[in-house]
């Protein structure tokens, strides 16, 4: 144990170093700036890294024993390695954080799959589907979660992380994002196959499944309240900024964190495959109900979003919507123009082999960056899915300083 404290105090110091880089201020007035829709610049994010394909890398090799520090250890060799060598424009916020420990009673059914991994450490796998709400019986099946705060284990971590980094390193418990992806859920729940045929074939039973997951959303956010589980400064929300003036509210009361102080996101990827009129009525209008009790909202992941614009501006209190590797850059930019936050998803695809083409990189990234700044767009960019590198971390380097040289 003694140990494991040293190795946590060392990489402790290391990161106080880091956040008391006056970069991390600039960078947040530039984060915030984008998401008030007064851009300085565009900023540049990378997440959702494949550290499996990092193994070799001694700045990453784990040494403390004691399972939970070791998680520690890995947090912060992966935030400390990413701010050397590819940090685009991420913050480090001036403390660890301790997540609050939530559990869930869960909603009545589970998920039941099958996988298929290329790699046993990538967590990135295929995923087949067994249809478990595919009649009314497991309809009914469905009820909203009981929530529950484990303040004792929270505490307990908090405690143990204070006296370890001692005076070096401030910790703080974090509050939590809550994410509205009911069709990602009903996925799980029924396969996509399944799914998409019903929508056409049982469009009254699948009005239903929505109308019983809007229910269960709404109540969760409810409890969430009820807990002050929100978190009231957030960085991020999915992968993307989230600083902004406008949160939490000038009402705001930190022992009770409401939904309207914080962000919302929303998504439905499976309508990908669905028409603007099939996309508005079994999503946005349901996610115009379950997204109205958030401050700020952000619509959208994977789904090709730019024929849909005018669909996702139904949505209440919109700040941000995702324009993915799928969508036309051209048309969305001049859709949004500086109406919403655009956050532009470069191609993940374009840092998957292990020989980088920089010239398709620079690209990518002039006609996205082109097209938002003819448009006068207050806009990120977010490289995220990022499945494989070809086991090669030098393409991060090379697309973060790609990127980089393109906004500034």
């Amino acid at each position: 144990m003694n140990k494991d404290i040293y190795i946590l105090q060392e990489l402790g110091k290391q990161y106080a170093q880091s956040m008391a880089d006056p970069v991390n201020e600039k960078r947040k007035k530039l984060h915030t700036a984008v998401n008030d829709l007064t851009p300085i610049r565009p900023i540049v994010l990378i997440n959702e890294v494949p550290w499996n394909e990092f193994n070799h890398e001694n700045a990453l090799k784990l040494s403390c024993t004691n399972p939970y520090l070791r998680s520690v250890e890995r947090t912060l060799r992966q935030i400390l390695y990413q701010w050397n060598h590819f940090p685009g424009d991420m913050i480090l916020p001036d403390y660890f954080s301790v997540p609050k420990i939530v559990h869930s009673s869960g909603i009545g059914i589970d998920v039941e799959e099958h996988t298929i991994a290329t790699e046993l450490e990538n967590q990135i796998v295929s995923h087949e589907y067994f249809d478990h709400l595919e009649t009314v019986d497991q309809l009914e099946r469905l009820h909203s979660p009981v929530i529950t705060y484990d303040y004792r284990e929270t505490i307990r971590q908090f405690d143990l992380l204070s006296d370890v980094f001692q005076d070096t390193l401030p910790v703080r418990m974090q509050g939590l994002e809550y994410h509205v992806v009911p069709w990602d859920d009903i996925v799980r729940y029924r396969g996509a196959a399944n799914l998409l045929m019903d929508l056409l074939e049982r469009p009254e039973f699948m009005h239903a499944i929505i109308e019983k997951m809007t229910s269960i959303a709404l109540d969760t956010i409810r409890q969430y309240e009820e807990l002050n589980l929100f978190e009231p400064s957030q960085l991020s929300i999915h992968c993307t900024s989230a600083l902004t003036s406008d949160l939490p509210k000038k009402d705001f009361d930190p022992d009770h964190v409401r939904a309207r102080d914080v962000w919302g996101r929303g998504a439905a990827q499976i309508f990908a495959s669905a028409s603007p009129d099939m996309h508005k009525e079994f999503d946005i209008n349901y996610m115009i109900r379950s997204l109205a009790p958030f401050g700020l909202n952000y619509y959208g992941c994977c789904e090709p979003l730019h024929t849909k614009i005018d669909l996702v501006e139904q949505i209440p209190n919109l700040r941000k919507i995702s324009i993915s590797p799928w969508a036309d850059i051209d048309i969305a930019a001049e859709i949004i123009q500086r109406k919403y936050v655009l956050s532009a998803k470069p191609s993940p695809s374009n840092v998957a082999s292990s020989q980088l083409d920089l010239q398709v990189i620079q690209k990518e990234l002039a006609h996205l960056t082109g097209a938002c700044s003819k448009n006068n767009c207050s806009y990120e960019l977010i490289l995220k899915d990022i499945s494989t590198i070809g086991h090669n971390p030098e393409n991060l380097v090379k697309w973060e300083k790609c990127a980089m040289a393109m906004v500034n």
